[in-house]
């Protein structure tokens, strides 16, 4: 009798289970359905609810002063991010496109002359003698470089060629997540009550962290900090590029704002327009140029502690990390979200850490 009643339980039992993994495989299924889905939206989402994030306090300040008509502040603040942001981009697009153009038009025309290497070229260190016999053969033409290092040629146009589409790409994914930050600021209070619940649910509702308050901080603190005083940097050198005539100057700019951005810094662009300058410029615009760049480089010792008030909020290593990670996997776009969100991902583990030390 008890061997005949226990079979029933045991059927149920493993019915019970069955139905549960289908369930279980039907709504993995389906989230990885939706992500895929949602897959190319990734990056722009999560780009909108950065700048979201660093723009609430003025949405919220402007949102005040129009009698809390939130949805007109949201629409000013993201024709005004547009214009601000945008314009100056698409200006460095057009130009670099417009100076390579050029530059292979005169380069199959035979016009690309460089003056030749003065002598102490060769005493700079390491590279000297190496450099100064590079910058003869290019002087002498191009096409010899280019024959005699058909490779690197083909390798340097490829690189070049992918960075100004990646950028273009980065460009038009940039201003799709302005919008929808204006969106994400329209419905402020409900989008900010459904990170807390999310981050809560994640956390587990006992949670003593706040990792919403934690990931405002970071987010902010980063953005201003870092991206910000790159993109002041990038805009500052353009002046003097522009100004002292310095070819390609778009270009320029565009290597000065990535190398801020991963935290090496613009010195190296630097010296690279510096040496040019004062091979090809008179001696004021090398002087003047010499300085302003210097300064610019050095601006950041003043910025960075304006803007993020109590220093870095991460190691500038996990920076460096977030932002070439990011290059490498969403191109431009991946500079910024990805220095973000490793900064955010580095907080956030070593909260963790720390609150199981504590329990410990």
């Amino acid at each position: 009798m008890s061997n005949d009643t226990s079979r029933p339980d045991k059927s149920v039992s493993t019915s019970q289970l069955f139905n549960t993994i289908i369930q279980l495989l039907l709504v993995a299924l389906l989230i990885s359905w939706c992500f895929r889905i949602l897959s190319p939206f990734v990056n722009p989402i999560a780009w909108a609810a950065i700048l979201a994030v660093v723009l609430y306090p003025v949405h919220q300040k402007l949102t005040k002063k129009m009698n809390g008509k939130s949805t007109r502040a949201a629409v000013i603040i993201t024709v005004l991010l547009l214009c601000v942001l945008i314009v100056p981009a698409v200006w460095l697009s057009f130009t670099t496109v417009d100076e390579l153009k050029q530059f292979v038009a005169d380069y199959r025309a035979g016009n690309v002359q460089l003056p030749p290497p003065r002598e102490d070229v060769k005493g700079w260190p390491f590279i000297g003698d190496k450099a100064h016999e590079l910058w003869s053969q290019a002087s002498e033409g191009l096409d010899k470089v280019a024959k005699k290092y058909p490779a690197q040629t083909r390798s340097a146009v490829a690189s070049i060629i992918g960075l100004l589409a990646s950028t273009g790409k980065g460009l038009l994914l940039f201003t799709f997540s302005i919008i929808i930050s204006g969106v994400f600021l329209s419905y402020a209070e409900a989008s900010g009550r459904f990170a807390r619940s999310l981050f809560s649910r994640l956390m587990g509702n006992n949670s003593t962290i706040d990792v919403t308050s934690i990931a405002v901080v970071t987010i902010r603190n980063v953005v201003k900090g870092i991206l910000g005083v790159a993109f002041i940097q990038s805009i500052l050198a353009a002046v003097g590029l522009v100004l002292a005539g310095i070819p390609a100057a778009g270009l320029w700019t565009l290597l000065c704002l990535i190398f801020a951005i991963i935290q090496i810094g613009i010195l190296p662009i630097s010296i690279c327009i510096i040496v040019y300058i004062w091979s090809t410029g008179t001696t004021l615009t090398a002087t003047l140029l010499t300085i302003w760049l210097l300064l610019v480089g050095l601006s950041d010792n003043v910025l960075k502690p304006l803007l993020l008030g109590k220093g870095a909020p991460v190691p500038m290593l996990v920076v460096f990390l977030g932002a070439v990670g990011g290059f490498v996997l969403s191109g431009f776009m991946g500079l910024f979200t990805g220095a973000v969100v490793m900064s955010l991902g580095y907080k956030l583990f070593t909260l963790w850490l720390e609150g199981a030390n504590t329990n410990n």
